[in-house]
């Protein structure tokens, strides 16, 4: 398997939970190298344009209120098969159908406010991924 670049956001509930070094822990311990990472706190704009995918969907403006209601936390992760094993350690939308020990069943309160994104394919990985961050952020090789 290659080695793959997935985008994660810790999302404005697991900043306001306090979560940040629970979650970050865990996503480390599940062999992810991190990349880069930084705290931000999006605008309306900037979130809209983020989830810009989801516009026609009803629970559209909700999660641009939600995603512009407090920081955030985006981090580039990196491993071999990153974007689908992500997904599996976040566990399911719903935090009620998520599988036990994953971010989202331990953390999460509701389907909206679900602690953390995850992107869905390499290929949006990589769009999500230059939204969040320039090349130059991206630490490839932290050299020792």
């Amino acid at each position: 398997m290659a080695v793959e670049r997935t985008l994660a956001i810790l999302k404005p509930d697991c900043v306001k939970k306090n979560l940040i070094g629970k979650v970050t822990a865990q996503i480390q311990e599940a062999g992810f190298k991190v990349v880069a990472m930084r705290m931000t706190r999006l605008t309306k704009e900037t979130a809209g344009g983020f989830y810009e995918v989801h516009k026609e969907r009803p629970f559209f403006g909700e999660l641009v209120e939600f995603m512009s209601s407090g920081p955030c936390v985006p981090i580039v992760l990196e491993k071999e098969n990153a974007v689908a094993d992500f997904r599996k350690l976040i566990g399911a939308t719903n935090p009620a159908n998520a599988d036990a020990g994953t971010v989202r069943k331990l953390y999460a309160d509701s389907v909206g406010e679900n602690i953390v994104h995850g992107s869905d394919s390499v290929e949006n990985a990589k769009i999500e991924i230059n939204y969040h961050f320039a090349s130059s952020d991206l630490v490839a090789n932290y050299g020792f």
